[in-house]
């Protein structure tokens, strides 16, 4: 038998197997588009400055901002204000059409949109930043990794999760066995901090002059602007910690709708799965069934929602049940087995993670038992954390690997957006990767490559 010690990681070799436990294609990179004389800085197009876009901004606001695109004038004249050479776009389009001395793009966009700009950037040889989730369909997130290992290109999606100690150590934890096979996986989230579970407001309101209204639609059906939600409609009765309560569409709270966002899952998800996907080498999942929902599910996600992913037996792991609940904010109960809770009262997230020999608890005082299993490995050698930012600049200029490449990304983002496929049917679905097919329900099937606006498709 192995010694904890033997089955410890250190963070390089982490970061090496990360993409074969997903079963992501690993790509050496040979070459550069070009090469990067020493100091030398990253031409960079931005698309979304405001929102995550102005964080991501600032996260490359060192490298050479040559160009600025957002659909909202008021959040490009801020960045322009920082980076007062760029020049200014409010369609993506037209920048990558006119912009010929981009090295990378930087996109932060509403999530219908990441793909779109993403693959039209990467088509063109343009190393990638996309904010998360990767993409807004299962289709979509398939193409970001093969157009990203085609193309041999630098990309990052834009969560540190996967490099920092804590993900690393719970992998250590996970891959050691010394809380015996893993059955059952428990996750609960605080979030959707903005409103969900209503269907659309009535009526129009003027779009404003410093909205481009047309960009912002993207590649989604065309419908009215609408400023606010009618006065003394329910949204208005939602807990006070949710965000921008009163907005409809734009800023925030797009992440509600089906046709703009990916809800709880792909907003936290593609943070919160990291760990766990990685330490029990996860794939595809064989099926995705909603176990209980807020209702009805018209045009946006549901308030509140449980979702049971199953994964198929890899290698020495058993096939195992992976259980979200996400509302926590909304429904103070949406939240795993009293049983496993051992009587305490858990937060407003946490994870549970349970093996044949012991129980993880993350997010949940009365589970003590991360802890303790935690103490019984050596303290890995850790070097300092390569943030995400100068990763992937890393990533361009010497043709390094970045922490969250979208040949990892895709296939997790894959996974979560099956649960958002499952929930908009509120049934099973049943998935066969290698086909692309969700074999059980033929009707599914077209929501894995949804219909693009004339002018937007990929």
């Amino acid at each position: 038998m192995r010694t904890p010690r033997e089955h410890t990681l250190t963070r390089r070799s982490f970061l090496k197997r990360t993409a074969g436990a997903t079963g992501a294609v690993m790509i050496l990179r040979a070459g550069l588009a070009r090469s990067f004389a020493a100091n030398e800085k990253v031409s960079m197009g931005i698309i979304g400055a405001g929102g995550r876009g102005h964080a991501n901004t600032n996260g490359v606001a060192a490298e050479n901002i040559v160009a600025l695109c957002d659909i909202d004038r008021d959040a490009l004249n801020r960045a322009l204000r920082a980076h007062p050479g760029a020049r200014t776009y409010t369609d993506f389009r037209e920048m990558l059409s006119r912009e010929k001395r981009l090295d990378a793009v930087v996109v932060s966009t509403p999530d219908n949109t990441h793909a779109v700009a993403s693959l039209t950037a990467m088509k063109k040889g343009l190393h990638c930043y996309c904010e998360k989730p990767l993409a807004h369909d299962v289709h979509e997130a398939r193409e970001m990794a093969r157009v990203a290992a085609e193309k041999n290109l630098a990309t990052q999606m834009g969560t540190p999760v996967p490099g920092k100690e804590s993900t690393i150590r719970m992998v250590e934890v996970l891959r050691a066995g010394v809380i015996g096979a893993v059955v059952e996986v428990h996750m609960w989230n605080d979030r959707p901090i903005w409103p969900q579970g209503f269907s659309r407001p009535p009526g129009q309101d003027p779009v404003p002059e410093h909205v481009d209204w047309d960009s912002w639609i993207g590649p989604a059906p065309m419908r009215p602007y609408k400023a606010r939600w009618p006065e003394g409609h329910p949204v208005y009765n939602l807990p006070a910690q949710l965000k921008q309560a009163g907005t409809v569409y734009h800023p925030f709270v797009w992440r509600g709708w089906w046709d703009f966002g990916t809800g709880v899952l792909g907003d936290s998800g593609a943070h919160a799965w990291n760990a766990v996907w990685t330490g029990l080498e996860l794939d595809a999942p064989s099926s995705v069934e909603v176990l209980d929902a807020s209702g009805p599910m018209t045009e946006m996600f549901p308030l509140w929602s449980v979702v049971r992913f199953d994964f198929p037996a890899r290698g020495k792991r058993p096939a195992m049940k992976f259980f979200w609940y996400d509302g926590t904010r909304i429904d103070a109960w949406k939240k795993p087995p009293r049983e496993l809770l051992r009587g305490g009262r858990p937060g407003l997230n946490g994870t549970i993670i349970v093996g044949t020999k012991a129980i993880l608890g993350r997010g949940h005082k009365a589970i003590s038992d991360y802890e303790e299993v935690e103490r019984t490995l050596p303290r890995p050698n850790l070097p300092p954390d390569e943030a995400m930012y100068g990763g992937w600049i890393k990533g361009i200029t010497t043709g390094s690997k970045p922490l969250c490449p979208f040949t990892y990304a895709g296939p997790l983002t894959e996974a979560l957006l099956l649960g958002n496929i499952a929930l908009r049917l509120g049934r099973r679905i049943e998935w066969d990767p290698a086909a692309l097919r969700i074999t059980n329900c033929e009707e599914a099937n077209q929501y894995l490559r949804r219909q693009y606006r004339k002018g937007w498709d990929l």
